[in-house]
C-alpha cells in the first residue's frame, strides 16, 4: 500500500499533527496528516487530495518537496510511506473527519505518542529543521 503524508510547517516552526481516530488502525496515535493514494495516483497529487479532504487547505505546489520516503510493515500491513514538506498552503487547517489536530514545535513531539511509522518522518524533520 502506498501511503502520502504532509509535513505541514507554520511561520514558527511546529508541525501540525493529526490523532488517528478510534476504530481505525493505531487509533489515539498521532501522525502526519494524509492518506492512501488511489490507483493511479501520483504521490504528491494524492497528498494534495488528501489534505483536501482531511483539513480543507489548498497546498501550494511550489512549497511541495520530497522528505524522506519509509517503508514499513506493521504486521499483515505493509506500506511505503511518502512524506512531503509543506510550508504554503491557502486555508487554515482544520479537522474536516472529526480527528484532533495540534501544532507542536518537533523538538517537543514525544515520538512514544507517534504512529511508529511516523517516528522516522520525525526524525528526519528533527535533522532538518
Amino acid at each position: 500500500m502506498h501511503v502520502v503524508a504532509g509535513v505541514l510547517i507554520d511561520p514558527a516552526g511546529r508541525v501540525l499533527l493529526a490523532q488517528r481516530p478510534p476504530g481505525k488502525h493505531l487509533a489515539g496515535m498521532w501522525e502526519f496528516p494524509g492518506g492512501k493514494l488511489d490507483l493511479g495516483e501520483s504521490p504528491l497529487h494524492g497528498l494534495l487530495r488528501e489534505l483536501r479532504e482531511e483539513l480543507d487547505i489548498a497546498v501550494d505546489l511550489a512549497s511541495a518537496a520530497p522528505l524522506v520516503q519509509v517503508p514499513w510493515n506493521y504486521g499483515e500491513r505493509a506500506l511505503l510511506l511518502d512524506a512531503w514538506r509543506l510550508i504554503a498552503w491557502q486555508g487554515t487547517p482544520r479537522s474536516v473527519e472529526g480527528q484532533a489536530l495540534r501544532w507542536i514545535l518537533p523538538r517537543n513531539v514525544d515520538p512514544e505518542t507517534l504512529a511508529p511509522a511516523d517516528r522516522v518522518i520525525l526524525r528526519s524533520v528533527q535533522g532538518t529543521a
